[in-house]
């Protein structure tokens, strides 16, 4: 555990890349492989089961360092942060110091937390803990209660840390993580040996990522070297056909096993050894529904009759990832498609479909169609060289995403509580509002879009115009108008406005306008789809 948290303590203590993946060589070098595994699966995003109430730490916290629960809500507040506000305020005495190895105290002191059902005996054993540990410890055992271990290193950075530790390519290794990996002294011996060959067969690839298209498309070149395909609103995923069976895998990797029995039933028309790319969507009479009537079916792991009646689903492939149980990723693009699409004719399923390719002669022609986006239902193009491999991440050059503009309104601030991780002490999660029958509507959140030196200003503005406190979020006086960029709409009962905002983010602060210019409720109506308003 002491290695660990020095491990965190050098990854969070610099921003340079290089200086975070050698921290880890370092650690994967000298950890026992169950160690190093634990390591990789909390540094990967991976959390474990929810072990413990938020608001059960929190008093517990108040109890044992002797300040009154408010305080405790407030230093909460102002550090943004509960695990680091917890070992900040307890006490830093009678540490009973229990020098264990990262995975024992995984296995032996932290999971079997979920299983204690009475309050006081949950409360007894993280005393327990938190007197086991020096503060350093104590605030990654914290990250890890709370499921908030975050520390400024994405899976890509990992990846190469492991490839160098391995002496292999880091798209191996980021393949061997993709799915279902599970923490375990064997699963990390494997996963680093490069001889490896076996693996689960419900195991997806790395998607590969187009990149936001930022000059006009024609500086591309030619035309005939690229391939346009409509890019659709729906849950990009993979299918799986291994070994007689299907398996659907979102690109967050949440395996949706039973949410779409209509695509397990196309897929089983398909040959062993095949990976499809593409995506999910809600789809009826050869065109596809919008995205709020595909959420209907996210959520549920064994659809009903109606369900699947009201929201059916089709599968529009991309790519050919896997063919005959080989690795096609390195097949240039033409060659794949063509082989999907003799997959796809012969598979003779209406739920499987392949991705129509744009037939246009021109750029000129191409931007036309392109204007044209939503009336079709999509977002606008992805354009991919027709010699390209499938590559792993985000790789800028053979793939690029041309989205249409996006819908913007302009609203005012009427929130705001504090952001995570570096942005925990200063307000940067924002609500806003629009106008309703004279009165301010909440509309939408938004965290992203502002600069550095903007983020500084409005926390100050913010903390010197606060009218009430509602926990860590405050209101503020209605005086600031910002333009938001967002990709759609939808009618939502949940929301007070009667709509739920897909991806809202700042595009700037308006500071020419005044709150009577922002827009209207009604206004922004209209731009719901067809049959929603």
């Amino acid at each position: 555990m002491q290695r660990f948290a020095d491990l965190y303590r050098q990854l969070d203590e610099t921003t340079s890349t290089n200086r975070k993946v050698a921290a880890m060589v370092d650690y994967f070098h000298s950890a026992e492989p169950a160690d190093a595994a634990w390591a990789v699966y909390f540094l990967t995003g991976k959390r474990l089961k929810r072990l413990i109430n938020t608001r059960e730490l929190r008093e517990w916290t108040a109890e044992l360092s002797g300040l009154p629960l408010w305080l405790v809500e407030d230093s909460y507040e102002h550090v943004g942060d509960l695990a680091e506000t917890m070992a900040l305020l307890l006490p830093d005495d009678q540490v009973s110091d229990i020098r264990l190895p990262l995975h024992q105290w995984v296995a032996q002191r932290i999971r079997p937390l979920s299983q204690i059902k009475h309050e006081q005996q949950r409360k007894h054993a993280v005393i327990d803990l938190w007197h086991s540990l020096p503060v350093n410890q104590r605030l990654v055992l914290n990250k890890l209660l709370t499921g908030a271990f975050r520390v400024g290193v994405s899976r890509r950075l990992v990846t190469r840390a492991l490839a160098r530790v391995a002496g292999m390519d880091s798209t191996l290794i980021a393949h061997r993580l993709m799915g279902d990996w599970q923490a375990s002294a064997e699963a990390y011996q494997q996963l680093i040996d490069p001889r490896e060959t076996c693996f689960d067969s419900s195991t997806p690839y790395p998607f590969f990522l187009a990149s936001p298209l930022e000059s006009e498309p024609a500086e591309l070149g030619d035309i005939d070297a690229w391939a346009a395909e409509w890019k659709w609103d729906g849950i990009r995923a993979q299918l799986i056909r291994r070994q007689d069976d299907c398996f659907i895998w979102s690109r967050g990797e949440d395996l949706m096993q039973g949410r779409f029995p209509e695509l397990e039933a196309a897929a089983s028309q398909l040959p062993n050894g095949c990976v499809l790319d593409g995506e999910i969507l809600a789809w009826r009479d050869n065109q596809p529904l919008p995205f709020n009537v595909l959420q209907t079916r996210i959520g549920r792991k064994r659809p009903g009759p109606g369900t699947l009646q009201k929201a059916p689903v089709a599968f529009l492939t991309y790519d050919l990832l896997e063919y005959g149980g080989e690795d096609w990723r390195n097949r240039g693009w033409q060659q794949r498609r063509a082989q999907l699409e003799k997959l796809i004719q012969a598979a003779a399923q209406t739920q499987l479909r392949c991705s129509p390719i744009v037939a246009a002669t021109s750029w000129e022609q191409l931007s036309e169609w392109h204007s044209q986006s939503r009336e079709r239902g999509v977002e606008g193009y992805i354009l991919k060289q027709r010699n390209s491999i499938y590559q792993v991440g985000r790789k800028r050059g053979d793939w690029w995403k041309w989205k249409i503009d996006p819908y913007t309104v302009d609203a005012v601030l009427i929130y705001a509580q504090p952001g995570h991780g570096r942005r925990s002490n200063l307000m940067t999660d924002y609500t806003f509002a629009v106008w309703h029958e004279q009165e301010l509507v909440p509309f939408a959140k938004a965290y992203s879009g502002l600069t550095d030196q903007e983020i500084r200003e409005l926390d100050r503005w913010i903390r010197s115009h606060t009218l009430e406190r509602f926990g860590p979020v405050r209101s503020v006086d209605a005086m600031h108008v910002f333009e938001l960029a967002f990709e759609g709409l939808n009618h939502s009962k949940r929301h007070k406005s009667g709509i739920a905002v897909r991806f809202p983010r700042i595009l700037r602060w308006r500071r020419d306008l005044g709150i009577k210019d922002a827009d209207t409720l009604t206004d922004i109506k209209r731009l719901l789809p067809p049959g929603t308003k």
